[in-house]
Order: C-alpha cells, then structure tokens, then sequence
C-alpha cells in the first residue's frame, strides 16, 4: 500500500476517505483537518485565550499538542478525580505534556473537596460515577476559565465520540440534548464560557494513529468506571456499520450539522444560581447542592504546574 500524496510506503489506510498516508502525510492531513475546522467553525478567534481539559489520554493531549503546533498557544486544566492509580497515572503523562509545550496546566483533586473519590462522591448522592464526573467536571472547567481569565474552553471529543452521544440522543428523543452536538457552544452573559470541539470530524482510529505517530505519550487503559457506559453500545453499532459501509460516521455527523442550521432549538428558560451564579434551571446548581450535601464551604484550590516559555505578547496564527 503506497502514499497517495509521495508515493512511499503508506503506514495508514482511510477508507472513508479512499486513501493511504504514510506517517508525515497522515500528521500533516489531520493537522490540517483540525485547523479547517476551527476557521470553518470559528471555534477559536486571534485574541482568544483557549484552555484545554485534558484527562492523560490520546485525545485530550493530542488537540493540546495540535492546538500549539498551529499557532493557538493554549494552557490544560484537569481534574483528578481520585481513581487510584488511574488518576496518578494521568496526572503523569498531563504534567510530562505541559513540560514538552511549555505550558501551564490547573489541576484540581476532587479527594482535596470531597475528602472522597468521585466513585463514593457518585455513591452518596445515588449517581453512576460517569454522570457525578461529568457534573463536577463541567463546574470546575467554566470556575478556571471565568476566574483566571480563559474565554474558550477545549475539549478532545472525537468523530466516535459525537455519533455515538447522537445516536443515543436519537433513540430516546433527547430534545434538550439534540441541539448541542455542534462543533461549539457558545458563552453565556459571562457566565458560561465557550466551549468547542476541534476533533469533532476526527475519527478515534485517525486520534490513536496520531498520537503514536506523534511520539505522545498517553495513558492506554480507559477510565474503569466507563466499562458499562451506554456510549460503548452506541460506538460498538457504528463501528459495525463503518465497517460495512466506509464513511458512515463521518455523514453521520456532516448531515446532523447541516440540519441543525435550519432546526429549532426548544429553549428553557435558565437561571443563575444564588450562592455562585452558575447557569442552571432552578435557584441552585447541582454542584452547590452537592458541596452543601457535604457540609464544604471552602473554595476550590487548584494546584499549578509548569509554565510558558511564549511571550504573553505573542500573537496567534490564524
């Protein structure tokens, strides 16, 4: 199997794309993709200030390496949230990615709040851990970005990613959700920071190659509390449907995208709430709710580590 850009030896197939790359084509055609996606999206504007969220995994750290290669110098926040070695191992590979790219990276340890892990946090207030995780983790990510000044908040969801939650949002008729599956998300009244999506056309075969090819190190095993998730079912559907049919996801997702922009959202009318003034749909967010559940008044502290070697003055490609 040859390249189809240089002719040597090809060290990836895309049959969605009815092509083979060798190494530096296939970094340099997915490079391109994400960087056509943030201009095509407007995902992230000169002037910007984006934050990754990064988990220790192919994803999270590849768009972090990315984002800096293409000129949008970006700084990492994660949350550990306390699952053993699991959490102390991608606390690792996070710190050792900060150091290569010469940035700052947040990080708060939900054992430091909750004096609990997210797994008995998810207990005490009778949750699976992937929906505790998820509220925790989308309050933590907008307080750094609002409180030290990011407007555009980074995530590493992928192509897999996106069709599955849509899929599942199809079968049950999720109409709250059905209309937030797009590339960004935007801010809200200073309130709710922007969030966007850069590998939202990127496959998470394209993601794992990538990241190999790329020498970046990250942490193999998935979280242990995900075994069950329902988005596994969905990934495993499409998967076969992939397989069969080269490209489905891809349509998939490039027609949901077309629709959105002639469909109507069904808003609901949203508060703030009254002890920290997080957007939610009643007179207090979930994430007071559960710090009053456990008696926790004090603030969040988020420990600091590396630092930026760019000029604060520097300017960003585009």
């Amino acid at each position: 199997m040859k390249c189809r850009v240089c002719g040597q030896e090809a060290c990836i197939g895309l049959r969605a794309y009815n092509t083979a790359l060798c190494a530096d084509d296939f970094i340099f055609f997915l490079e391109k993709r994400v960087s056509t996606t943030i201009r095509k999206y407007h995902l992230i504007d000169a002037g910007d200030t984006p934050i990754v969220a990064v988990s220790g995994g192919k994803d999270s750290l590849s768009v972090w390496h990315i984002l800096n290669r293409l000129g949008y110098p970006a700084d990492g926040i994660y949350v550990d949230l306390g699952i053993g070695d699991y959490s102390r191992t991608s606390l690792v590979k996070i710190t050792q990615m900060a150091e290569k790219l010469q940035r700052k990276v947040y990080v708060l340890h939900v054992r430091d709040i909750f004096e609990k892990g997210i797994d008995e946090v998810a207990r005490a207030i009778r949750r699976v851990p992937c929906s505790a995780c998820g509220m925790v983790k989308r309050y933590v990510m907008n307080k750094i970005c609002i409180d030290r000044g990011y407007n555009v908040l980074i995530t590493g969801h992928n192509l897999d990613d996106e069709a599955a939650a849509l899929l599942g949002n199809l079968l049950y008729w999720k109409d709250e959700y059905l209309w937030k599956k797009s590339p960004s998300l935007e801010s809200k009244d200073g309130h709710l920071s922007k969030k966007v999506k850069p590998l939202f056309l990127c496959s998470e075969r394209e993601m794992a190659a990538y990241a190999v090819l790329s020498g970046i190190d990250y942490i193999y095993e998935e979280c242990p509390f995900s075994v069950d998730a329902k988005s596994l079912e969905y990934k495993g559907i499409l998967n076969k449907l992939e397989e069969s049919s080269p490209g489905t996801k891809l349509q998939f997702i490039k027609g949901y995208l077309k629709k959105i922009k002639t469909g109507k959202e069904e808003k609901r009318d949203m508060a703030y709430c009254e002890t920290c003034g997080y957007p939610c749909y009643g007179d207090k967010c979930n994430m007071c709710r559960l710090l009053e559940r456990f008696h926790i008044e004090k603030g969040m502290d988020f420990d600091e580590y590396g630092g930026s070697s760019l000029d604060s003055n520097q300017t960003m490609v585009t």
